[in-house]
């Protein structure tokens, strides 16, 4: 599962699980990104505002791994929102995980991260854009080598699609039982674009819910296991995070298939 791969549509290859650095401090970073390249992952997904990038690119660099085997991604953070920011801050994530390119780069919110939920909240598509243009010229130059969205509506990436040349490869969004997104994701597979789940495990509460630790039972797997497993059934991709090794491994075990009944009872938590 760890080497599986989907393809962008500019034909450069994603691995399907990856592992998520969110809340994760830069001094941990190195010792978990070894660790997790170690038992097998080869895509680990960083951003800017996780101000881990430098411990994120020291763990690859600690790994022996060549750097073309593992796929990175980091973000454009969500209040930067202007062209020369955004070009700033994308050499500065070059730099802080000490690489020449990086396999993906995604804005990480049309919205700061303050207003993002209020309602009647300015769209931000004259901004994105900007910022979207900036990550174009990186793509060109080679210093990125797939670029994408995340937590973006309909609205947000058809914006992008009018005003640049270059159609978003992914969306990044969170996904998982409970919460889905299907005219969002019909609309991305219309448009050749990846869907990347983030939080498949709903930041820990699904593990609790009663249908899913007996579901979990019936397939010999824990319910960590099976919210992976229909995150990767329902979307292209997705990003479990963890820091015990030993979870790194458990997680990778997608050795089994949820039957499409037990699907639609998932579905319908």
């Amino acid at each position: 599962m760890l080497k599986k791969t989907v393809r962008f549509y500019n034909g450069n290859p994603i691995p399907v699980l990856g592992l998520g650095t969110w809340q994760l401090p830069d001094e941990e970073a190195s010792r978990v990104v070894k660790e997790a390249i170690e038992v097998g992952y080869v895509h680990i997904d960083t951003a800017s505002a996780y101000r881990n990038e430098r411990g994120v690119g020291e763990g690859v660099r600690e790994s022996g791994i060549p750097r073309d085997k593992i796929f990175i991604t980091s973000k454009v953070p969500a209040d930067i929102k202007d062209y020369e920011g955004a070009k700033k801050v994308i050499r500065q994530s070059l730099d802080l995980l000490g690489v020449d390119y990086i396999d993906l780069l995604i804005i990480h919110c049309p919205a700061p991260w303050p207003i993002y939920h209020q309602e009647g909240r300015p769209n931000f598509f004259k901004e994105n854009v900007e910022v979207y243009k900036a990550m174009e010229e990186a793509y060109e130059r080679g210093e990125l080598k797939a670029i994408g969205v995340s937590n973006f509506s309909i609205e947000d990436i058809q914006n992008i699609m009018d005003h640049c040349k270059i159609k978003p490869m992914i969306n990044q969004i969170p996904w998982y039982i409970g919460k889905r997104n299907e005219p969002l994701k019909e609309f991305c597979q219309k448009n050749q674009i990846l869907v990347e789940s983030y939080s498949p495990l709903g930041t820990g509460r699904l593990l609790d819910n009663p249908t899913i630790v007996e579901m979990a039972k019936k397939y010999q797997v824990s319910p960590a296991q099976l919210c992976i497993k229909f995150a990767l059934q329902d979307v292209d991709i997705t990003l479990p995070k963890t820091t015990h090794k030993e979870r790194m491994i458990e997680n990778a075990k997608m050795d089994f298939d949820i039957a499409k009944e037990d699907f639609k009872i998932l579905k319908r938590i």
